[in-house]
């Protein structure tokens, strides 16, 4: 990179890329209605290769607390039986031979405290590693201005620069994490 600007596009595209697997994270957590996305992502041994449960199923929710999972090739049924009671979700399938039903029950006080948990590390996971893409461009700055590429202001600017975008992405992230608590701890 020989730019500022450079510099911020890269740590822009970079946060947002956390920002992206934090949302997706998300998703994979249990709220009190069913989503596909909970089963969605899982691997499923497919003749020895391991595949996306998306990828070789309909994903379904027919009814707000129920997933219904109907898989291209029906002799895998049990292989992803297996890997839904693997994962550990709290559910149990039921296999009727040509798909698989997920019934979600109602969330404990205790158990949605869990998963506001569980929600609360992912998003200061993602705050580290937005911290560490600025970490990585003011190096870059720095660098930059050894090397006598930028100037000192440039690069004063370019350092507030890349402070104001961190503080912008930590800020979506909190509202994210406060979006998927409200989200969890509604009854």
């Amino acid at each position: 990179m020989t730019t500022v600007q450079e510099v911020l596009q890269d740590a822009t595209t970079r946060m947002d890329g956390a920002l992206a697997s934090l949302k997706e994270r998300f998703s994979g957590l249990r709220t009190g209605k069913a989503s596909p996305s909970l089963v969605d992502s899982l691997q499923v041994p497919y003749y020895g290769v391991p595949t996306r449960l998306r990828d070789m199923a309909n994903i379904s929710t027919p009814e707000p607390r129920q997933i219904t999972i109907a898989p291209f090739d029906p002799s895998v049924l049990t292989e992803i039986e297996k890997t839904i009671l693997a994962a550990n979700l709290g559910v149990t399938p039921r296999n009727d031979g040509r798909m698989i039903r997920i019934t979600l029950p109602e969330l404990t006080e205790e158990r949605r405290k869990e998963i506001v948990k569980v929600a609360k590390t992912q998003a200061e996971e993602c705050r580290v590693a937005i911290r560490n893409v600025r970490r990585d461009a003011n190096d870059s700055l720095k660098a930059l201005q050894k090397d006598s590429k930028i100037s000192e202001d440039e690069c004063k600017k370019g350092l507030d620069d890349v402070q104001k975008l961190t503080d912008a992405k930590i800020g979506k992230v909190d509202s994210d994490f406060k979006a998927k608590e409200a989200e969890v701890m509604a009854v």
